[in-house]
C-alpha cells in the first residue's frame, strides 16, 4: 500500500499541485511567524544585553513625597557607594525627554523615544556608555551631543547650532560631538540628546538628584552580595536591582511583547490553514472519486478498508510533508521581509539575524502534515466504505440523500444555536460577553458552512436563470455543473466565505467605531484646536498664558491630570479653570454648576463615577494622592460623562501640590469668530516653532483616529488576504479537477457542436457562480456578526452605532466575479483545448 500511495502521488502530481500550494502558503505563514517573533525577540535581547554589559547593580529612587523623593539619589550617596568593596565605578545618570528639531523643524525622533541624558566623562574625558564618533562630549550649559542618526536628521555638523525643547521655550545649543548608542529607544526610531550633568539636572527638574546610579563591579565580585551591600546604605524608598535580575526582568518583558505579536500572526495563520482544509478535503474527495475503479480492484484482490484508508493518508502525509518543507523555506523569506515592512509603518524593530529554532522547523512541518492528513481522513473513510461492485459500476456518484439530510440537520442545529447565542449577546451592555460572542460567531459560521450544500441550490438556480438568459446553453450547462455535486460546490465556496466573513465583520466594526469616535469628538470637544506635547513631559503652564494672549484666541484652557485612589481603586482628577471648561467642551451638567468649584475645598464629579462610588452633591470625596497626602473636598456639582474630562474636575490649587512637576497635558483653544482658519500658524509662531509642541485641529484628530483604525484594518486585510488567496487556489483546483473528471462529457459536447469559446464560457460561469455564492454568504454572515457583537460596546461607547460601508461591501461583492473569472482561466483553457476524439474515448 505504501508503493501504491507513492505511485498515486506521482501519477497525480499536477492535480495535487494546487493543494500543495495551499498547504505551502499556510505553513509559510506559520513558519514565518515563528521565525520572525524569535528573531525580533533575540534582537531586542541582544540590544538589552549590550546596554547592560557593565551593569552589576542599578539603583533607582523611591516614590515622590511632599518633601521630595523619599529615596533621593544625590552626590553624597554616590560617594558612599563608591567606597563599598567590590565597586569599580558608579555612573550617576539623569534622564528625561528632549525633542530635537530636524531640518524641517519637526521632531527628529519618534514621539515615544525622544530621550535626553547626561554625559559622564571618565578619567580619559570620555563616557564609555556613549562612544564618540566625532568631536567631544558636552562640558558646558550651551553644548550638546547627539547620536549619529539624530545628527543626520538635523543636518547639523559639529560646531553647528541645534534647536531643541524640553517642556518650555525652544533652546539652541552648539553641537560639539556625535556618539554611538545601544539605547533601545534610539534603535527603535527615537533620538538621543546628551548634556553635561548640571545642565541635564536643570533641564529635567532634578536639582541635586539623579534618576539612576549604574554600578560596575570589580572582577570576581559577586553581584548578589554587592547588591545586598548597596541596599544596606540606601535611603528609605530607594531600590537596588542586580544586573542579572534586571536582564531577566527585561527578557520577560520582551517575551511577553513578542508573544502577543506571535499569537496575533498565528491566529491568522490558523485561519489560512482552516481555509486550506476545505481545499485539501475537496481535492482528495475528487481524487478518490476518480480512482474509485482502482480502489474497487484493490478491494477485490484483498485490500482491506484499513489499508485503503492508510494508502490515502500516506499519500496526504507525503504531500503535506513536501509542501510544508517548501512552505518553511518560503516562511524564512516572509520573516526576513516582515521586519522592513513593519519598520516602514513606524514599528522601528531592531536589526538582527534570523533565528531559526528547532521548534519553528518541527512545528511548521508537523502542522502541515497534520492538517493535510486530517483533511484527507474523511475522503479516505468514504472511499473505504464503497463496495467493490458499486465502485466498478460508476465513476462519480451523487451524494447520498440520507447523508445530506443528516448534514443539513446538523447544520440547521448549529446555525440556530449560533444565531440564538448572538441574539442573546445583543442584550449585553458591557464587554463581559466577549467570550460568549466568540463562541456564537464560531457556531454560526460553522453552521453556515455545514448548511452550504443546501443553501447553494437556490442560489445557483437563481444565478443560473440569469446565466441562461444572458448566455443561453453555456449558462445552463454551467448551472447544471454547479448543481451536480452540492458538497463540492459548497466546500469550494466556503473557503472563500470564511475569508470574506472575517473581512466584512472587521470592516463593518471598524467603520462603525470610527463613525462613533467622530461623533464623540463633535459632541464632547467644542474647541477648535488642541495643543499638546510630543513626549511625556507635558507643557509648561506658560504655554497656556502665551496662547490666551494671542489675537484671534477666544479661550485657551489648560488641562492637567493627577492620579489618586478612593477605597484602593485608582481614578483621575482633571485640574483646570472649571468656569472655562464649558467654552471648549460640550459639558452637560446634571446638578450644580462648575463655577462653584473653587480652591482646594470643592470638586465636580462625573455622573458614572458618582454612581459607582455612591456620592452626590454635598458629600465629601476622600482622595488618597500618590505622594502620600490626602484630601477630602466637597462635591458641589455632577456633570454627564464626557470623553474630554476625567472622573473628577478640580481647581489646580487642589492638585498642583501633588504633582512632581506642574505641567499641562494639553491646552484646548477656542478661536474667536472668523479667526479659526489661520490660527494654527499663529499658535506655532507664538511658541517659537517649538518641535516639542503639536497643534491639531478637530479634523486632524478625527483623521488621526480614522488613520489608526484604517492602519489596523489594512493590516488585517493583508493578513486575511492569505486566506482569500488560498480560497482562490481552491476554486482553481476544484475546476481543474472537475474538467479532468468531465473529460468525456466535454468531448461529447464538443462533438455535438459546442464551440471552444462555449466550453470556456461554461467553466468561467461555473466559477463565477461558486465565487458569488461564497461572497454573498461571507458578506451576509459578516454583517450579522458585526451587528450582534457591536451591541456590547454601547455601554462604554454610547456613540457606537452600526454603519454599513456600502461602497466597500459592494466592492467585496464585485470582486467575487472577477475572482471567479481569473480562477477559471487555466481550467477553462485546458477544457477548451481537449482533443475531441481522445476525450470521448477517455475512461
Amino acid at each position: 500500500m505504501l508503493r501504491t500511495a507513492l505511485r498515486n502521488l506521482l501519477a497525480h502530481k499536477t492535480r495535487l499541485l494546487m493543494t500543495a500550494l495551499a498547504v505551502l502558503l499556510g505553513t509559510a505563514f506559520v513558519s514565518g511567524t515563528l521565525v520572525f517573533s524569535d528573531s525580533v525577540g533575540s534582537a531586542f535581547r541582544n540590544k538589552m544585553a549590550k546596554s547592560l554589559d557593565d551593569v552589576a547593580v542599578s539603583v533607582t529612587p523611591g516614590p515622590r513625597s511632599a518633601k521630595g523623593h523619599a529615596g533621593a539619589l544625590d552626590d553624597r550617596l554616590v560617594e558612599r557607594i563608591r567606597a563599598l568593596p567590590g565597586v569599580a565605578s558608579v555612573r550617576p545618570s539623569v534622564d528625561g525627554t528632549v525633542t530635537v528639531a530636524d531640518r524641517k523643524g519637526n521632531p527628529a525622533g519618534s514621539e515615544w523615544g525622544s530621550a535626553g541624558a547626561n554625559y559622564v566623562p571618565g578619567k580619559d574625558g570620555k563616557d564609555s556608555r556613549y562612544p564618540l564618533v566625532q568631536g567631544r562630549g558636552p562640558a558646558a550649559d550651551g553644548e550638546i551631543a547627539l547620536d549619529v542618526r539624530t545628527a543626520g536628521k538635523t543636518g547639523a555638523k559639529v560646531g553647528d547650532t541645534v534647536r531643541l525643547a524640553v517642556d518650555g521655550p525652544v533652546m539652541t545649543k552648539k553641537l560639539v560631538g556625535t556618539v554611538k548608542t545601544d539605547d533601545p529607544r534610539v534603535g527603535a526610531g527615537g533620538s538621543l540628546a546628551l548634556f553635561d550633568t548640571p545642565t541635564a539636572r536643570k533641564l529635567f527638574g532634578k536639582p541635586g538628584e539623579f534618576t539612576e546610579l549604574v554600578i560596575a563591579a570589580t572582577p570576581g565580585t559577586d553581584q548578589k552580595a554587592l547588591t545586598g551591600a548597596v541596599r544596606g546604605i540606601l535611603p528609605d524608598g530607594a531600590e537596588a536591582q542586580s544586573g542579572a535580575d534586571l536582564a531577566a526582568a527585561q527578557s520577560t518583558m520582551i517575551d511577553h511583547q513578542t508573544k502577543s505579536i506571535r499569537t496575533t500572526f498565528l491566529v491568522f495563520a490558523g485561519i489560512s490553514l482552516f481555509v486550506g482544509v476545505f481545499i485539501i478535503a475537496n481535492t482528495f474527495t475528487m481524487l478518490v472519486s476518480q480512482r474509485s475503479r482502482e480502489i474497487a480492484l484493490l478491494r477485490a484482490v484483498g485490500a482491506s478498508r484499513r489499508q485503503v484508508v492508510r494508502s490515502v493518508l500516506i499519500e496526504a502525509g507525503l504531500l503535506g510533508l513536501a509542501a510544508s518543507a517548501a512552505g518553511f523555506v518560503l516562511g524564512l523569506g516572509i520573516a526576513a521581509g516582515l521586519r522592513p515592512a513593519l519598520n516602514a509603518t513606524g514599528a522601528s524593530l531592531p536589526d538582527g539575524p534570523l533565528v531559526i529554532a528547532p521548534t519553528a522547523v518541527l512545528s511548521s512541518l508537523a502542522v502541515g502534515v497534520l492538517v493535510t492528513a486530517l483533511a484527507a481522513w474523511l475522503p479516505s473513510r468514504r472511499a473505504a466504505r464503497i463496495a467493490p461492485v458499486e465502485a466498478l459500476a460508476a465513476v462519480d456518484q451523487a451524494p447520498a440523500a440520507r447523508g445530506l439530510v443528516v448534514r443539513n440537520t446538523i447544520g440547521g442545529v448549529l446555525t440556530a444555536l449560533g444565531v440564538a447565542v448572538m441574539l442573546y449577546v445583543t442584550g449585553y451592555r458591557d464587554t463581559s460577553g466577549v467570550g460568549l460572542a466568540m463562541t456564537g460567531s464560531v457556531l454560526t459560521l460553522t453552521g453556515v458552512i455545514v448548511l452550504a450544500p443546501l443553501l447553494s441550490r437556490p442560489f445557483v438556480l437563481l444565478a443560473g436563470k440569469a446565466g441562461v438568459r444572458l448566455f443561453g446553453v453555456d449558462g445552463k450547462l454551467a448551472r447544471e455543473n454547479a448543481l451536480r455535486n452540492p458538497r463540492r460546490t459548497a466546500a469550494t465556496a466556503s473557503a472563500l466565505m470564511i475569508g470574506l466573513t472575517l473581512i466584512t465583520g472587521l470592516t463593518v466594526g471598524a467603520v462603525s467605531a470610527g463613525h462613533g469616535m467622530d461623533k464623540l469628538g463633535r459632541q464632547d470637544l467644542t474647541a477648535d484646536y488642541k495643543v499638546s506635547s510630543t513626549g511625556f513631559h507635558g507643557l509648561s503652564p506658560e504655554v497656556a498664558k502665551t496662547l490666551a494672549a494671542q489675537p484671534g484666541v477666544a479661550a485657551a484652557v489648560p488641562l492637567r491630570t493627577v492620579g489618586f485612589e478612593r477605597d484602593g481603586a485608582p481614578a483621575l482628577a482633571l485640574g483646570t479653570r472649571p468656569g472655562a471648561v464649558g467654552e471648549v467642551t460640550g459639558v452637560r451638567m446634571v446638578s450644580g454648576s462648575l463655577s462653584d468649584v473653587r480652591g482646594t475645598g470643592s470638586v465636580a464629579v462625573a455622573e458614572p463615577y458618582a454612581k459607582l462610588k455612591g456620592i452626590g452633591p454635598g458629600d465629601r470625596l476622600p482622595m488618597d494622592f500618590y505622594d502620600g497626602k490626602k484630601a477630602a473636598p466637597r462635591v458641589v456639582a455632577i456633570y454627564a460623562d464626557n470623553d474630554v474630562l476625567a472622573d473628577v474636575l478640580a481647581d489646580p490649587a487642589l492638585l498642583d501640590p501633588h504633582m512632581e512637576k506642574v505641567a499641562d497635558d494639553q491646552v484646548l483653544v477656542k478661536a474667536a469668530p472668523g479667526q479659526a482658519a489661520g490660527l494654527p500658524e499663529k499658535i506655532k509662531e507664538s511658541l517659537g516653532r517649538n518641535p516639542a509642541v503639536k497643534v491639531e485641529s478637530q479634523e486632524d484628530m478625527r483623521r488621526a483616529a480614522a488613520g489608526n483604525i484604517d492602519s489596523v484594518l489594512y493590516l488585517m486585510y493583508g493578513l486575511l488576504g492569505m486566506a482569500v488567496v488560498i480560497a482562490v487556489i481552491g476554486v482553481v483546483n476544484t475546476l481543474a479537477m472537475s474538467v479532468f473528471e468531465r473529460t468525456r462529457e466535454i468531448g461529447m459536447l464538443r462533438a455535438i457542436g459546442l464551440a471552444r469559446t462555449g466550453v470556456k464560457r461554461m467553466v468561467r460561469l461555473e466559477s463565477v457562480m461558486i465565487a458569488m455564492f461564497g461572497a454573498v454568504l461571507g458578506v451576509g454572515v459578516g454583517i450579522f456578526l458585526a451587528w450582534s457583537a457591536g451591541h456590547m460596546l454601547r455601554s462604554s461607547f454610547p456613540q457606537y452605532e452600526l454603519v454599513l460601508p456600502w461602497g466597500r461591501l459592494a466592492l467585496f461583492l464585485l470582486i467575487a466575479p472577477v475572482v471567479g473569472v481569473l480562477a477559471a482561466l487555466w481550467p477553462a483553457r485546458r477544457a477548451a483545448r481537449l482533443n475531441m476524439l481522445e476525450a470521448i474515448g477517455a475512461q
